[in-house]
């Protein structure tokens, strides 16, 4: 009889396994629709679900439920980790825009040497000689290199540039309200498009499609955008917090 408990324990493991996967299948969609937001062309959004999907699984066969924490903020580790190391592993960034973003890193050193600020997107264009969209493609593979942490990606100052601002001080402390107050100020002096699509992938959480279809723009030029976006929010709080 101890047999056959057993096997039936195997089995409800297995079907617990199996819900959770299920169950999950929603927040798995959301981290990869939100992390192709920020990938190159080449990357093709199902396979984020399927590097995602691995993720699910494993985070599923791992799980334990006496540890206390939920399975949901166990998953999202989970999911995010397989799709950030399958990426490091395939080394999506070709050579040619490596090279550019080596190009925009020593033009922005250069600038901000020059001038005492980082400089904004349309004077890196005007130094390199090039258009605001084609500042706002290298900028976007500096986000995914940087992203990604693949080697001979871009230097620490110009990765914090485009790493989303954040406060190391917890929720309702007064440096965290103090940094919340300049963000919201940051923000509303974006340029328009760049200011409708933070809103709409942070406050709105919407998915790259959605943005697209509202702007009436591709999805890749969205990348494009909100990397631009982040670049100048960066700035311009810089800029706040040396002045304060």
């Amino acid at each position: 009889m101890a047999e056959w408990t057993d096997l039936g324990s195997i089995a409800a493991d297995a079907s617990d396994r199996d819900r959770l996967i299920l169950e999950h299948i929603p927040l798995l969609k959301h981290i990869a629709g939100r992390m192709s937001f920020d990938m190159p062309g080449g990357v093709d959004r199902d396979d984020i679900y399927g590097y995602g999907m691995l993720g699910l699984i494993a985070a599923a066969d791992s799980w334990d439920a006496t540890r206390g924490l939920k399975f949901s903020t166990y998953a999202y580790t989970k999911i995010r980790g397989a799709i950030l190391d399958e990426l490091r592993r395939s080394d999506f960034l070709p050579r040619g825009r490596r090279e550019k973003v080596r190009d925009l890193d020593k033009v922005i050193t250069k600038l901000e040497q020059e001038r005492g600020e980082m400089p904004a997107p349309e004077d890196i264009a005007a130094a390199m000689g090039v258009t605001l969209e084609e500042v706002d493609e290298i900028l976007l593979s500096a986000r995914n290199a940087s992203e990604t942490s693949i080697d001979d990606g871009p230097s620490v100052e110009l990765a914090a540039m485009l790493t989303d601002p954040n406060s190391e001080d917890p929720v309702g402390s007064a440096e965290f309200e103090e940094l919340k107050a300049m963000l919201i100020q940051a923000i509303s002096e974006l340029p328009e498009q760049e200011r409708t699509v933070v809103t709409l992938y942070y406050a709105e959480e919407l998915l790259l499609k959605e943005i697209s279809t509202i702007l009436g723009v591709t999805e890749s030029r969205v990348s494009q955008i909100h990397s631009r976006a982040i670049y100048r929010l960066n700035r311009n709080l810089g800029a706040r917090i040396e002045t304060r």
